[in-house]
């Protein structure tokens, strides 16, 4: 590691420790030149995989994008940045764990409205709405019914 002050290779570690839930490590360095320390983070560089559009295009995954969608569909609701955060760490892990080197689309919506049905009925419906593209009132009806019963379900279990 290079000193950011004076670019001596010499530095010694002097404290490590986990952080980011231990996906990173965080380590104080001082140089043995000219005494200075400065802080560095190292964290494993996982690939994530490509990412097949419906018009068959593809691109590299965009996680602000995957943000951007989330934080749209929970737009003034009761949902904290926490949440949408430990959401969004779950779906880049579960497309990780697909060790696909392409994904589709259509696979990141469906776990997109996976976690927005666990975090906001409401929110959940607005992303349903735009990713399934409802053509009139009565998708949405029976978007909600489906959540409705869902539920129900879940009561009598």
């Amino acid at each position: 590691m290079h000193c950011p002050f004076c670019s001596a290779t010499d530095t010694k570690v002097i404290d490590s420790r986990l952080v980011a839930d231990g996906h990173q490590v965080r380590r104080r360095r001082e140089c043995l030149l000219c005494h200075e320390r400065f802080t560095t983070f190292e964290g494993a560089e996982l690939v994530m995989p490509r990412v097949v559009k419906q018009d068959g295009s593809r691109q590299p995954f965009d996680e602000d994008k995957l943000r951007g969608g989330m934080l749209r569909a929970v737009e003034k609701r009761p949902v904290s940045m926490d949440e949408i955060e430990q959401a969004l760490s779950k779906i880049k892990s579960t497309l990780r764990a697909t060790g696909e080197r392409e994904v589709t689309s259509k696979m990141i919506g469906n776990l997109m409205m996976d976690h927005l049905v666990n975090l906001d009925k409401v929110a959940y419906i607005r992303f349903a709405s735009v990713y399934r593209a409802f053509e009139d009132v009565s998708e949405f009806g029976e978007a909600i019914a489906s959540l409705q019963s869902d539920k129900s379900k879940a009561g009598k279990s």
